[in-house]
């Protein structure tokens, strides 16, 4: 659902924000926002409306003006669908957030997923699923794995690529949607919703599973998703066999902290960030890759593959 679906109730504010859209969209953001703050006058609670107008504000050069209009979002909004912390955060009002909005996140991926495969390997030139599991085959050789775990497993791009070698392929993903889109391509035994901001016992991980059941678990461009990756970590642990591998990708944050949020309204991490969750949690290092994982506004995005072991 976009933006523009989200209806304020009200026909003369409805026709209003129209207006300033399409003054945004030719350019003249300063007119936009002064038509979508008539338009909020009529309807002062309208969450989308100001988060609209923070986007003109922010377009035309007000910065303040867009800080204010998000935090009215908050306010109206406090489960924040969105996104409205992420984008406090980037403009400087606020701290950034450990996570981002579950349902942010959620409605994110919803809107996005009829168009993801397409968009992604296409037009974004995504390569984390190749990427991944060839460094898995690169280190476990034809090795079959009895069960594995695709946290995050989207409409299944990395699910594709390890079908053949898993007795067992289970995927989890917070979009309903993006299930959906894996569940046509036929290729996992079991799919569940699942949030991985979550702990285990209240994620959805374990509900319809044991513990320590998965021989690979994976998380192909998944935790940029994320800030803080403690409760994944926690998950992965849980899941985990004795000696099992972890597989996953972040977007490298260079030497910017543990994590950092960019202007995509992704995080990145630090590989010495990462490096200290896998000896916390007893995830032994085999493979570090540094590479592009992906094409963001035609420029390349680097990233770092990680391939660890359960130790104990």
């Amino acid at each position: 659902m976009t933006l523009n679906q989200l209806s304020s109730g009200d026909l003369i504010a409805d026709r209003r924000a129209e207006y300033a859209h399409m003054l945004a969209d030719s350019g003249d953001h300063a007119e936009a926002a002064d038509l979508m703050t008539q338009a909020l006058e009529l309807v002062p609670d309208w969450a989308a409306g100001w988060f609209r107008l923070a986007d003109y504000e922010e377009k035309s050069g007000r910065k303040e003006a867009a800080v204010d209009a998000l935090r009215k979002v908050l306010d109206l909004n406090p489960d924040d669908m969105f996104g409205a912390g992420l984008k406090l955060a980037l403009l400087g009002g606020s701290e950034t957030p450990g996570q981002p909005s579950s349902l942010y996140v959620a409605q994110l991926f919803d809107d996005y997923a009829d168009r993801f495969d397409k968009a992604l390997v296409e037009k974004l030139d995504y390569t984390v699923p190749e990427k991944l599991a060839a460094l898995i085959a690169a280190h476990a050789g034809d090795t079959r794995f009895a069960q594995v775990t695709d946290l995050g497993c989207g409409t299944g791009l990395f699910g594709e690529r390890i079908r053949d070698r898993a007795d067992h392929l289970e995927g989890f993903d917070l979009s309903a949607n993006m299930l959906a889109r894996a569940q046509d391509k036929g290729i996992y035994d079991r799919l569940a919703q699942a949030d991985l901001s979550l702990p285990p016992e209240t994620s959805g991980l374990l509900s319809e599973g044991g513990e320590h059941r998965a021989d690979l678990v994976s998380a192909a461009d998944v935790l940029m998703y994320l800030g803080r990756l403690d409760t994944v970590f926690v998950i992965a642990s849980a899941l985990l066999a004795k000696h099992g591998l972890f597989a996953f990708s972040v977007e490298d944050a260079g030497d910017d902290g543990d994590f950092v949020l960019r202007p995509s309204l992704r995080y990145a991490h630090s590989e010495t960030y990462v490096g200290s969750l896998c000896k916390r949690f007893g995830l032994d290092i085999l493979d570090i890759r540094k590479t592009v994982i992906r094409n963001d506004g035609g420029k390349p995005v680097s990233g770092i593959l990680f391939l660890t072991q359960k130790s104990v």
